[in-house]
């Protein structure tokens, strides 16, 4: 009788072993061919913030957008850019964590008070433009560098269009929240 129970209790601690969820691997599904032994299972690598962090980059790092180009003393968005907004909005919506700043910035003609207002209304627009199509106010931020930040020092009309823009800058919600903890 004692061998019996003891034969049972085997038994059913093996089932109850099997019946365990494990962490799925392809050498999991592989069968051994030289002994014909049961796969085993393998041991998950634990992720680390480092982890996380590679991969809210790698998840970012298909995100990029050209500069929104603005007509002098203007910020209404040219027909060019729309289409390239739209495209970063479908994939600022498939993205949640990923959060964008969005720099205004105005060639030299002006005065430093007038230029910083013009970057401000520059980055608004863009921001108000993928506002309403879908991607959360969260999301989204703005800073005015007006005349201070120009991609070109030249003093010529083509390096004044240069200037007259608004970038993205791309970082993820995750990555900021636990960089502030540490």
């Amino acid at each position: 009788m004692n061998r019996t129970l003891l034969s049972l209790l085997v038994v059913v601690s093996l089932t109850g072993c099997a019946s365990k969820q494990k962490t799925s691997s392809a050498t999991d599904t592989l069968p051994d061919s030289h002994n014909n032994r049961a796969p085993t299972a393998v041991a998950a690598t634990p992720r680390t913030s480092a982890d996380d962090d590679e991969e809210a980059l790698r998840r970012m790092g298909a995100l990029a957008a050209d500069p929104v180009y603005f007509e002098l003393d203007s910020a209404t968005l040219k027909p060019e850019s729309r289409e390239m907004l739209n495209q970063l909005a479908t994939a600022l919506r498939e993205r949640p964590a990923t959060r964008v700043t969005v720099s205004g910035h105005t060639c030299e003609l002006g005065t430093v008070e007038y230029n910083i207002a013009l970057g401000h209304r520059r980055a608004a627009v863009v921001r108000d433009y993928l506002r309403n199509l879908g991607v959360a106010p969260a999301q989204l931020s703005i800073i005015s560098y007006g005349e201070e930040r120009p991609l070109s020092e030249a003093h010529t009309d083509e390096a004044f269009r240069k200037n007259r823009r608004a970038e993205f800058t791309f970082s993820s919600a995750e990555h900021a929240t636990r960089a502030k903890s540490h």
